[in-house]
C-alpha cells in the first residue's frame, strides 16, 4: 500500500524552496524541473511507496528519496538536482558506471567527449572517449526510465558516436 504522500509532497516542498538552483517543483503539474538540464519528469504521487530523507556523508547536506511502486527510485540531492540510477539495459554493465546520476553528470560527460572530438581534431580520440560515450548513453537510459524526456540529449550524443566512430575508423586504417 502506497504511504500517505501529503508528507512527502510538503518535504519536497521544503527541500526544493531551499535549494532551487537545483530543482524546482510545479506542483500543479506535479512535476519537478531539473535546472541544469532545464528537463523536467512527473511525479506520480500516487505510487509512492515510500519517502526517505537522508544526510550525504561526504557534504553533510539532506536529501530526498522517493521510490515508488514500480521499483523506480529518484532523488534530490544538492548540487545535482534529479538524480537516479543509470540503466545498463542498452549498454550491459560498464566499468565506472556511478549507482546513481543526473542530468548534469551527463552533461560533464558529454562535453569531455566532444572536447576529445572537436578540440583535438588533428589527434585520435582516446580509448576512454568510447566508454565516456557508453556512460552517457546509461544516463539518459536511466534518465528516461524515471520519466525525463531525453530524445534531444540522445540525438546530440549520437551525433558525438558518428563522429567518434568516423575518427576511429579513419585512425585504424
Amino acid at each position: 500500500m502506497a504511504l500517505p504522500f501529503d508528507q512527502a509532497k510538503a518535504k519536497v516542498r521544503d527541500w526544493v524552496e531551499k535549494h532551487r538552483h537545483v530543482v524546482l517543483y510545479d506542483d500543479e503539474g506535479s512535476a519537478l524541473l531539473d535546472v541544469a538540464s532545464g528537463k523536467s519528469t512527473q511525479v506520480p504521487w500516487r505510487e509512492l511507496k515510500t519517502f526517505e530523507e537522508k544526510v550525504h556523508p561526504e557534504t553533510k547536506e539532506k536529501y530526498l528519496v522517493l521510490l515508488f511502486e514500480d521499483g523506480r527510485q529518484i532523488a534530490l540531492v544538492d548540487p545535482g538536482g534529479v538524480a537516479f540510477e543509470p540503466s545498463t539495459v542498452s549498454t550491459g554493465p560498464l566499468r565506472d558506471l556511478p549507482p546513481v546520476a543526473c542530468l548534469k553528470d551527463f552533461q560533464t560527460l558529454k562535453q569531455r567527449v566532444d572536447h576529445y572530438l572537436y578540440e583535438h581534431q588533428d589527434e585520435a580520440p582516446p580509448k576512454e572517449c568510447l566508454g565516456l560515450v557508453m556512460i552517457c548513453i546509461a544516463i539518459l537510459d536511466g534518465a528516461r526510465a524515471v520519466g525525463f524526456d531525453v530524445g534531444d540529449m540522445e540525438e546530440d550524443l549520437e551525433k558525438s558516436l558518428r563522429e567518434l566512430e568516423k575518427r576511429s575508423s579513419a585512425r585504424a586504417t
